[in-house]
C-alpha cells in the first residue's frame, strides 16, 4: 500500500480518538447512575423544588405532579415562578398543586430571564419552608421518575454533596431526534466528562440544568443565584462556583424525562444556536478552532477512506477506517442508553457536522445582535462575560 497525504490527516484523527478514548476520564461509557437502592439517611430532610416557568402551558402540569407524585418520605413542597407567562402557564402550575405559584417581577439589568426567576423562587422557599436542607432546580418541561427525588437525596446525604445533577433522558422519537439528541449528550459527555466532575480533585465542573438538587447552605456560601445572574448557561456555571468549596456530582438518568419534543431539524437548530457560541465566549478564534477541530476527528476518518483508495493511499484509507470504528465505538454506549441501534454509530459524523453548523449559526446570530436568544428575550454581544443587554 502506498502512503500519501490522507495518511497523515487520518492517523492524526486516529490518535486524537485513541487519546480521547484513553486519557478523557472514560467519558464514552455512559456508566454514571444513581444507586437504585441506596442506604436511608437517618433522617429525610424536606426539599422544595423551584420551577422557573415562562409559557410552559404544555408541559407545566405534568412537571409539577411529577414532584408531588415523588416516593419520598421526607416531604416535598413545589413552587413554581411564573415569568410572566401569557398563556395560562400560572394557572395551570396551581391546579396541578404547586404549593405556590409566584408572579415573576420585571427583570432588572445585568440578569438573565431565567436567574432572576430563580433567585425569586429561592426568595420564596425561606418562606415556605425556612429548614428545607435542599432546593431541587428544575424546569418546566421536565418529568421526574417516582424515585428521582429519593435518590438525588440519599446520595447527597451518603457522600456529603453539595450537588447532584442528572441529565435526564430527552425525548428521542422523531427522524431529527434518534439522529441529534444522543450525539447531544456524547458530546456533552465528552466536553465535561462526568468521572472528572464528580472528582474533587479535578477541577471540571458541570450539571445539567434540569435537575439539580443543591444544599442550600452551599447556596448561601456562594452567595446565592446572584453569583451566577448574567450567566446563560447556568448549570455549568453553578456547579463551577460550587465545586471549589464543595463536592458535586452529575449523572445519567434512567426515569426522568424531558417533555419538549422536537419533530423538525429548525426545533433542535434553534435550541443549539441559542448557546454554542456563548459556551466559546464568544470568540472567533475559539470558533475557527472547534470548526476545524471538529473536521478533523469526525470528518476526516470517514471520508479517508473513499479519498485514500481514490488517490491510492491504502494506509490512508485504513487509518480512516480505524478511526471511523474507534469514534463508532465511543458512541454506542450512549446510542444504548437512548434505545438505539448500535449500527447508528456510523452516523455520528452527520450529526457533528449539524452541529458544527448550528454554532457558525449561532456566532452568526450574535455577530448580527441577535445574541442568545429565548421566550422572547435577546441578550447581547457579550453574553458570556456578564456584560449582557436584555431585550423582550
Amino acid at each position: 500500500m502506498e502512503m500519501g497525504i490522507w495518511s497523515g490527516v487520518a492517523l492524526i484523527a486516529l490518535a486524537v480518538w485513541l487519546g480521547l478514548l484513553l486519557f478523557r476520564g472514560g467519558f464514552w461509557r455512559a456508566d454514571r447512575f444513581l444507586p437504585c437502592n441506596p442506604p436511608d439517611p437517618a433522617a429525610w430532610p424536606a426539599v422544595v423544588a423551584v420551577i422557573p416557568a415562562r409559557d410552559e402551558a404544555e408541559t407545566v402540569a405534568e412537571a409539577v405532579r411529577s414532584l408531588l407524585a415523588q416516593d419520598y418520605a421526607g416531604g416535598i413542597s413545589v413552587v413554581v415562578v411564573d415569568d410572566r407567562s401569557t398563556d395560562g402557564t400560572g394557572g395551570l402550575a396551581r391546579s396541578a398543586g404547586a404549593a405556590d405559584v409566584v408572579p415573576g417581577r420585571p427583570l432588572p439589568t445585568g440578569w438573565t430571564g431565567k436567574m432572576w426567576a430563580v433567585s425569586q423562587g429561592i426568595e420564596r422557599v425561606g418562606g415556605i419552608a425556612p429548614d428545607a436542607r435542599y432546593v431541587l432546580l428544575t424546569d418546566a418541561d421536565i418529568a421526574h421518575g417516582r424515585d428521582s427525588v429519593r435518590r438525588l437525596v440519599a446520595k447527597a446525604e451518603a457522600d456529603g454533596l453539595d450537588l447532584v445533577s442528572l441529565m435526564v433522558k430527552l425525548r428521542c422519537a422523531s427522524f431529527w431526534e434518534k439522529l441529534l439528541i444522543p450525539a447531544f449528550v456524547f458530546f456533552f459527555q465528552k466536553l465535561y466528562p462526568f468521572p472528572w466532575v464528580n472528582d474533587p480533585g479535578k477541577v471540571t465542573a458541570g450539571a445539567a440544568g434540569g435537575c439539580m438538587l443543591v444544599r442550600r447552605k452551599a447556596l448561601d456560601r456562594i452567595g446565592g443565584i446572584a453569583a451566577i445572574r448574567d450567566r446563560v448557561i447556568d448549570d455549568c456555571a453553578l456547579a463551577a462556583a460550587i465545586k471549589p468549596g464543595g463536592p458535586i456530582w452529575l449523572g445519567l438518568a434512567e426515569e426522568s424525562r424531558g417533555l419538549r419534543g422536537n419533530d423538525r431539524l429548525g426545533g433542535i437548530w434553534d435550541m443549539v444556536a441559542r448557546t454554542a457560541y456563548v459556551q466559546l465566549d464568544n470568540s472567533p478564534l475559539l470558533l475557527a478552532g472547534t470548526v476545524v477541530g471538529m473536521g478533523m476527528i469526525y470528518l476526516v476518518p470517514p471520508l479517508s477512506i473513499p479519498a485514500g483508495i481514490a488517490a491510492g493511499d491504502g494506509f490512508g484509507a485504513a487509518a480512516g477506517l480505524l478511526g471511523w470504528l474507534a469514534m463508532a465505538g465511543a458512541y454506542a454506549p450512549t446510542l444504548r442508553l437512548y434505545d438505539q441501534p448500535v449500527w447508528k454509530s456510523l452516523f455520528l459524523p452527520l450529526a457533528a457536522a449539524l452541529y458544527t453548523a448550528m454554532t457558525i449559526t449561532s456566532a452568526w446570530r450574535t455577530w448580527r445582535g441577535r445574541g442568545a436568544a429565548w421566550k422572547g428575550r435577546t441578550y447581547g454581544h457579550a453574553a458570556s462575560k456578564g456584560e449582557r443587554s436584555v431585550r423582550e
